[in-house]
């Protein structure tokens, strides 16, 4: 096999961001960024002999990666490449993958919920052998040598097409073509009671699940509609496409307005479910009920026993430091252990891998458990399905439950979002100088009561991780978070999240903004947001 050796030089912007490196495909697809870029994984992290998985979410622009991935990985000496069918591999299915095949790591292209199209954006990051997002110090590597790199390697051949299952080869590189469901479907049989779940079904269980035309719709429809019994049509937007149908694929109530507004109407279905543009996120919901997902990682936590594979209980519990605090009650009640991490989910990695966790989720809709190292929104979709069937009670019903035993949190998050970035910057940066002083400062009728910048110490390695996030607490029980999105890719976006908990003998009914309206001032007051910004509300509220 013939390699090309490409003379290059270091392009600025590569620097991975909480989920690997994401940008506008306009950018991505520029000539010579994407090599930069897996050249220096492979000078980081190493290619030599190596078996890795690839495969994406099917957004524009994979198909054309995926074979430049290939050329480079062939000529870098990786030795096998197992890869999704087409393509395409959910996030939380590269993981599994991972795991089971044996192989050194993968890569995945994705931007997760991001938007795609020519217009919108595109993603690649490395996955290690756990099947979890490479750690810090391998992508601290990864930057430094896409800042010294003067080459890259890629075989002159073109790469082989990934439409027909089996074995092909480009030189000596072996290329396996694999169906990207099957592997996972067969981990939910083990996890969940199917036959619970087909039972559900049997009695007229309705459901509507929304794919946004994305890399769920295959999965979503073997599991759910063949293997579960769910009426034909149960899936919907199930064909991943490269622009995800147009759409924004984020399975929250702004982006997925379609399925929120039938949950909430006379004509909802008895569940409601959605996940996001690479299968790792996930929305909840219930006839008239919509489940946040800070409220659902501590009632599947709470209820984790019904499904077969946590029925001995659960080992401990973590969420992002953003997340509200309620499944940190749920841990009391259990005697386990709560952690509380940075954003990012390769931060529950270590906690994963030495059985100190066994669920873990973040606000961002992002809930997964110990059986893979990514989070996993059909897994949590099943859960849920699991925990209904043998609850025998609606979604509604198992909210106001577990409020009545746990109290309530009420929760949302504000994004502002496409900011200047030097102004955003300056906020936060003016806002951590200004910590000590906030101690006692009223704002909008609040007082803090303390004033942090959150810094993590990882309890496995020693390891710590600063300036994660400002955490404003108030005399009266609210909290407050601000910090910069790691996700994004035009601008900068702050997100702002507010929490006020509400006790088991509380009124549990009362509208979520309207609850946080003084907080929002108060944060507001104090970060000078709207003065900063000039925007006098948040551009998307969840």
């Amino acid at each position: 096999m013939q390699v090309q050796t490409v003379s290059t030089t270091p392009i600025a912007g590569q620097k991975p961001g909480t989920s690997g490196l994401r940008k506008k495909v306009a950018e991505f697809s520029a000539p010579g960024f994407l090599e930069n870029y897996v050249q220096a994984i492979f000078d980081a992290w190493g290619a030599e002999g190596k078996t890795l998985v690839l495969g994406g979410d099917g957004r524009y622009f994979n198909r054309a990666a995926l074979a430049t991935v290939l050329r480079m990985a062939a000529a870098n000496g990786v030795a096998r490449v197992i890869v999704g069918q087409g393509g395409l591999l959910s996030t939380p299915a590269a993981s599994h993958l991972i795991r089971t095949s044996g192989a050194d790591g993968g890569l995945i292209l994705s931007a997760s919920h991001n938007p795609g199209g020519p217009e919108g954006d595109f993603g690649l990051k490395l996955n290690v052998s756990n099947g979890g997002p490479a750690p810090e110090a391998v992508t601290d590597a990864i930057f430094a040598a896409s800042g010294e790199i003067t080459r890259y390697l890629i075989a002159a051949a073109d790469a082989p097409a990934l439409e027909t299952l089996g074995q092909a080869h480009l030189g000596e590189m072996v290329i396996e073509v694999v169906d990207p469901v099957s592997n996972y479907a067969a981990l939910m049989e083990e996890l969940f009671d199917f036959d619970a779940i087909r039972a559900l079904f049997a009695t007229g269980f309705t459901m509507r699940f929304d794919a946004m035309h994305a890399v769920t719709g295959p999965y979503a429809v073997d599991i759910l509609e063949r293997r579960l019994g769910a009426a034909p049509g149960t899936v919907v937007n199930g064909t991943p496409s490269e622009d995800f149908g147009g759409g924004h694929p984020d399975p929250n109530p702004v982006w997925a307005h379609e399925l929120y507004d039938l949950m909430m109407s006379a004509q909802a279905p008895d569940f409601g479910a959605a996940s996001d543009g690479d299968g790792d996120r996930n929305m909840i919901l219930g006839r008239g009920a919509y489940v946040t997902p800070s409220d659902s990682l501590a009632m599947l936590a709470a209820n984790a026993h019904l499904a077969p594979a946590y029925a001995g209980g659960i080992a401990g519990i973590a969420r992002s430091m953003p997340t509200s605090a309620a499944a940190d009650r749920v841990a009391k009640a259990l005697g386990i252990e709560a952690f509380q991490t940075p954003t990012g989910w390769k931060f529950f990695g270590n906690l994963l891998d030495h059985g100190r966790i066994t669920l873990c989720g973040e606000e961002s809709a992002g809930t997964g458990s110990d059986h893979v190292r990514e989070k996993d929104g059909l897994w949590a979709v099943l859960l849920w399905l699991n925990i209904l069937a043998k609850r025998g009670e609606s979604v509604a019903e198992i909210m106001a439950d577990h409020w009545a035993r746990f109290g309530r949190d009420y929760y949302s998050r504000h994004d502002y979002e496409a900011l200047p970035k030097s102004d955003a910057e300056a906020l936060i940066t003016d806002l951590r100088a200004a910590l000590p002083g906030l101690a006692g400062q009223n704002a909008g009728g609040l007082t803090v009561s303390s004033a942090e910048d959150f810094a993590y110490l990882d309890p496995i390695d020693g390891s710590t991780s600063k300036n994660q996030g400002i955490i404003l607490q108030f005399t009266t029980g609210e909290r407050a978070v601000l910090r910069l999105s790691g996700t994004g890719t035009e601008g900068a976006t702050l997100r702002v999240y507010l929490e006020r908990f509400e006790g088991p003998e509380g009124d549990h009914t009362l509208d979520t903004q309207d609850v946080l309206a003084p907080l929002a001032k108060a944060v507001d007051q104090i970060a000078e947001i709207a003065k900063r910004t000039g925007r006098t509300a948040p551009d998307v509220v969840t």
